[in-house]
């Protein structure tokens, strides 16, 4: 046993992501036959993902403030700490923190038989799907 050397933090892309939105990794694969990964994200007020998916579904448990997630069908989910929330594979979904306030969640997937191909990104969430929308 041992322990993992400590990845340092980054912000995520603005292609991903609107506002401002970091990620610690916590948990990646150290042999071909492990596939989970699991970070921490840190979401400013009122920042958020793209649309996307994951090949494998992903469980999402929010540590801090309030959590909206949302998919194609325009429901949205608020989640507080404590609770997790799961997306299952393939469905398209968005994660956004409330507009006044932090978010972070820890966010866990299984990577798909090609890495590459674990998160599938899409276009920017518009405006008027997110809580407090004019």
């Amino acid at each position: 046993m041992h322990i993992e050397p400590r990845r340092p933090t980054v912000k995520n892309p603005p292609e991903q992501f609107a506002g401002d939105v970091w990620l610690d990794l916590i948990v990646v694969p150290s042999s071909e036959s492990q596939r989970t990964v699991v970070a921490k994200v840190r979401f400013a007020p009122g920042a958020r993902t793209a649309w996307h998916s994951h090949a494998r579904g992903q469980h999402l448990h929010v540590t801090e403030g309030v959590a909206y997630f949302g998919d194609r069908d325009g429901n949205l989910i608020e989640v507080r700490p404590g609770q997790t929330l799961y997306t299952p594979p393939g469905e398209d979904h968005f994660h956004a923190a409330s507009p006044d306030s932090f978010m972070e969640h820890i966010a866990i997937v299984e990577n798909a038989d090609d890495p590459a191909t674990t998160t599938v990104w899409k276009e920017h969430v518009e405006d008027d799907r997110l809580p407090g929308a004019r």
